[in-house]
């Protein structure tokens, strides 16, 4: 079921799905802990290269009964970035990309949410980096909901976007022998997002 109004098809379900939208609607705060904000760039023209971020916080409000009201926000300290070699993150925390020193934070502000059926949702907002904001669309899939062990209750979302890098001033790259660059402009964005209403 659709966390944001999946549409009825049954004429005895009504009042059970209203009910579970309803006891899904709220405020929940995002577990970093069980969540992951990954990306993925092309390197050398022949590779992929999947990094995250490690150090994040984000809120979620969740309307079952109109997605347009549902919104999310979530900030990320780029000193967090992880692509599993530490030469590489460094390189990264560099001037020649994130300016950390400079730009500590990358943020994320929902504009706008709609549901496309099903358990599909498309989220658009704010995503600012070196000071520089841009809007972009996250297509997101809804996992579902439980209360764990410990009595929280949990939500869940898949969700992916692309962006160029250059749109917000990532435009340092090297040129290879063969042709083509080293760092695409092109990156995936990936996000595994698990969430707990709060009390």
């Amino acid at each position: 079921m659709g966390i944001f109004g999946r549409k009825d098809t049954g004429e005895t379900t009504t009042a059970a799905v209203t009910a579970d939208l309803a006891a899904l609607t709220g405020d929940y705060a995002i577990d970093p802990a069980h969540s992951t904000i990954g990306f993925v760039a092309r390197h050398a023209m022949v590779t992929n290269v999947k990094g995250k971020f490690n150090d994040f916080t984000g809120s979620l409000h969740l309307d079952g009964g109109d997605p347009s009201r549902s919104t999310a926000s979530i900030d990320v300290k780029m000193e967090s970035i992880d692509t599993g070699s530490a030469d590489r993150d460094g390189h990264l925390k560099s001037s020649d990309f994130f300016k950390i020193d400079e730009f500590p934070t990358m943020t994320f502000r929902s504009t706008s949410a709609e549901a496309l059926g099903g358990d599909d949702y498309r989220i658009t907002g704010d995503l600012s980096i070196l000071g520089v904001t841009k809007a972009i669309t996250i297509d997101l899939e809804f996992n579902g909901s439980a209360k764990d062990p410990f009595g929280n209750e949990r939500v869940g979302f898949e969700g992916k976007a692309e962006i160029l890098r250059s749109e917000w001033g990532l435009t340092w790259n090297a040129a290879l022998e063969t042709g083509g660059v080293l760092v695409s402009d092109k990156i995936k964005l990936n996000f595994d997002i698990s969430a707990i209403k709060n009390a």
